[in-house]
């Protein structure tokens, strides 16, 4: 099928998957022989038998069989394998796709030795013809026929395998060898022996520095009458493997003592290099720059990490992103000796540079017209994948991720690299808005995402943290004046205030602090407003005048989360003096004394009048009351034709000064003589009179959820639990009457056990328009104002109860 193709390479068949078709598939393998039968390959058989399987360029899957693996069918020059693969989603292959390939690949002619250095075996296949071996053909090996010849004649139709150690000889029946996970094989022609790097009779031995899996080997076989004797040693390279200066440099020594032993004479036939199985020319080397050189001892091979041929993955090292740079070289030397004749040692290498970090980029992408936040994260290989977002504490799937507003895209390139971009709105609930400048509102974007690596599941994960400022900010402004007797702000809401709290000075304005200073606070959802008396804790008086006093009352609104500033209001107006003086017609005289802001650490308990003795009868941190007669506290008097002037001082002196910080001066006039013209006419108006009438009047009763009675309780949310002495705050309005010379009062109001008003028990709450003097939690009233909501004060009463039960005894009454 497309999805499978293959490739003859020698004496290898190569069959490529494509990652496109098989990617996130589980896969089995089965071998399938002459007769039709699929053999299941796992990694033991793999080593056995002839097989590999890797992981090819970026996620494709690659399977080799040998020319002589265990189910090939060899005829003449021509192998053919055939390869049962499926493929299913579920890990117990449960609904897996078959795909069956089978390939004939022409291969030859065969040297009369040939090694061959797979990734997970190492093979060695001999002509049958070859002559029995003489018995010094291995360094102190006369013993072996004494060793292999009994046990051949006892069992004369098996061959069997002698293994040279340095310690002992150990000599295994075929069936002990295959068992012990040797391939041994024979064809017409040839005899195979096949041993996995897990051997236990693997020696590792050195060849000028380099170390070699080696196994020194002997193996019998019956050949009509005669038991003939074949060296069947393997050997390959283990190391060998440098990185110096950007360059990998892979040295093999030429000539093996395993593979050279009871030859005496060398020659090179042919030395050749190759990446993924495919030879390359000398002008294909150059133009890779790989170098090859082939001295008398040793074949170097140089390869420019990052050159043509190879490919970098992705890797991890202390759970950072990195790549490691993979070439799949082989290298195929021939050479003639005067033992073998040709011998053909084809070694397969796959080399993997070490781990080198890799810096990625973050880049911002924010369109600010679309209110979008966009961070692209790359560039990655096509090796890995975006597996998962944690943001505010919780970890999503990037599917799961849309339904908290990320969307993540995949962004492929023609060199098949990728980036991941991720795309969240302004206002999505983990973005944190944070109010920095007059107009500019910061979104910050913090989300961690993790990675995961293909095949090897590794995973990894980039912090990216995005800040983006934007001039699109609406701010909270504000209005202000003032009465007689109180200063007023009105803050309209901006776009940005939403969890901004309003502050006088360090205190923060909240509906119990408003009630504690008798200050108005209310805020419908658009406009917060704030009033607060002239003679307010919060108000700061600026200086004296004839005109009268400057006060200042300042708001500060405050972040929700960090307490910063934000805003800040204020409103100053000037009062009459009259607010700071009373000059009674008894000739008492009130004098309020008030702080200046200049003066720094006033302490009001110290102002006095002009006679020192006279203290203030009341005293707040601001403020200081005096109240006397005219004639006393060295008032001064002055008279003249029409009036009466009385003088005095509020004085603050320093302690050890006499010349004093704080001087408010006070003047009272008295008319002496005044004359005023009344007009009086007499008329006959007849008597007041109340005419009793009947009509109907429509009232409401509603029960509010706190004590701004701006959210009443709908009809669904009852019954309302409430826990006991919990305030219920209740408003009782005549409806559908504007008529402002009506005013509602509430003359009788009590509770009930049920229902009906009429059931017994009953508690009263109000008896004649006054609480209930024998209730322990005495009824409050609430006064009420003018608003958006109540056009008409006087058509509505507020009062507050306290939540109870009725019981008898120590038992609970019920309905």
């Amino acid at each position: 099928t497309g999805s499978v193709s293959s490739e003859c390479l020698g004496n290898f068949l190569r069959l490529t998957l494509s990652a496109e078709y098989f990617e996130d598939k589980y896969l089995s393998f089965s071998a399938v022989d002459q007769f039709g039968i699929a053999w299941e390959i796992d990694e033991a058989m793999a080593s056995q038998c002839g097989y590999t399987v890797t992981y090819s360029y970026w996620g494709n899957t690659e399977f080799r069989a040998s020319a002589l693996s265990c189910h090939s069918w060899l005829e003449k020059d021509v192998f053919t394998v055939t390869i049962q693969i499926k493929a299913s989603h579920a890990h117990d292959m449960k609904n897996a796709s078959t795909h069956l390939k089978s390939a004939s690949c022409h291969y030859g002619p065969w040297s009369p030795r040939e090694l061959v250095c797979e990734n997970n075996y190492m093979e060695v296949s001999v002509r049958r013809e070859v002559p029995q071996i003489v018995q010094d053909f291995i360094q102190d090996e006369p013993e072996d026929w004494a060793l292999a010849f009994p046990e051949a004649k006892a069992e004369s139709s098996v061959w069997q395998i002698v293994f040279h150690q340095p310690e002992e000889k150990k000599a295994l029946l075929v069936t002990d060898a295959w068992h012990a996970g040797y391939g041994l094989n024979t064809t017409d022609t040839r005899i195979l022996l096949r041993i996995p790097y897990s051997a236990a009779q693997i020696q590792l031995v050195k060849a000028q520095g380099i170390t070699f899996s080696a196994v020194r080997s002997s193996t019998f076989y019956k050949q009509r009458w005669m038991i003939l004797m074949v060296d069947t040693a393997v050997a390959c390279p283990v190391d060998g493997v440098d990185y110096i200066n950007k360059t990998i440099i892979w040295t093999i020594p030429k000539y093996i003592q395993p593979l050279s032993a009871g030859a005496t004479s060398f020659k090179d036939v042919l030395v050749e290099v190759g990446v993924d199985l495919h030879r390359l020319s000398a002008k294909e080397m150059i133009s890779r720059k790989y170098s090859l050189s082939n001295d008398l001892d040793t074949i170097t091979i140089k390869i420019p990490i990052g050159a043509e041929g190879g490919y970098y993955k992705t890797s991890v090292s202390n759970r950072q992103h990195g790549t490691k740079y993979n070439i799949n070289l082989f290298l195929e030397h021939q050479w003639e000796d005067n033992k073998w004749g040709l011998t053909k040692h084809t070694i397969i290498k796959e080399i993997e540079t070490p781990f080198e970090q890799v810096e990625l980029t973050i880049t911002n992408n924010t369109n600010l017209s679309a209110r979008l936040m966009n961070v692209t994260v790359g560039t990655f290989l096509p090796d890995v994948e975006l597996m998962s977002l944690t943001f505010e504490g919780a970890t999503v799937t990037a599917l799961e991720a849309t339904q908290h507003g990320y969307l993540t895209h995949e962004n492929r390139y023609a060199n098949r690299s990728k980036t991941y971009a991720i795309e969240v709105p302004f206002d999505a609930a983990s973005i944190k808005k944070e109010y920095t400048r007059e107009d500019v509102v910061t979104y910050t974007l913090n989300v961690t995402l993790e990675f995961i690596i293909h095949p090897t599941s590794e995973t990894f994960i980039i912090p990216v943290v995005t800040v983006s400022a934007v001039k699109d900010t609406v701010l909270p402004s504000a209005r202000g004046f003032c009465d007689e007797k109180n200063l007023y702000l009105i803050v309209p809401h901006g776009s940005v205030d939403q969890n901004w709290l309003p502050f006088l000075s360090d205190q923060r304005l909240t509906p119990e602090a408003a009630q504690k200073y008798s200050y108005s606070l209310s805020d419908n959802g658009t406009h917060l407003a704030i009033g607060v008396p002239f003679l307010s804790p919060h108000v700061d008086y600026e200086d004296f005048h004839p005109s009268g006093v400057m006060a200042s009352f300042h708001l500060t609104l405050k972040d929700g989360i960090t307490l910063a500033n934000r805003r800040n209001f204020s409103i100053s107006c000037r009062f009459s003096p009259s607010e700071l003086m009373q000059c009674l017609p008894n000739g008492t005289v009130v004098i309020t004394a008030v702080t200046l802001v200049g003066i720094e650490d006033m302490d009001t308990s110290l102002l006095t009048l002009r006679d020192r003795r006279c203290k203030p009868i009341l005293v707040t941190e601001k403020t200081a009351t005096f109240m006397f007669n005219a004639n006393t506290c060295g008032t001064s008097r002055k008279f003249n034709s029409t009036t009466m002037t009385y003088e005095n001082d509020v004085l603050y002196f320093r302690p050890g000064n006499d010349t004093p910080v704080y001087q408010l001066k006070c003047v009272c006039w008295y008319t002496i003589k005044q004359t005023v013209d009344v007009q009086y006419e007499s008329k006959n108006n007849p008597a007041p009179s109340i005419m009793p009438g009947f009509g109907s009047l429509a009232l409401s009763l509603k029960l509010f959820k706190e004590k701004s009675f701006s959210d009443s309780y709908t009809e669904s949310e009852y019954p309302v639990v409430k826990y006991l002495k919990e305030a219920l705050y209740f408003e009782v309005e005549l409806l559908q009457s504007e008529d402002a010379r009506l005013e509602l009062n509430l003359q009788d109001c009590w509770a009930t056990n049920s229902q009906s008003s009429d059931s017994h028990p009953q508690w009263p709450i109000l008896i004649n328009g006054c609480e209930n003097s024998e209730d322990s939690h005495r009824t409050i009233f609430h006064q009420v104002n003018y608003s958006l909501r109540v056009k008409f004060p006087q058509h509505v009463k507020r009062f507050e109860v306290k939540m109870f039960t009725f019981v008898q005894g120590t038992t609970l009454l019920q309905e």
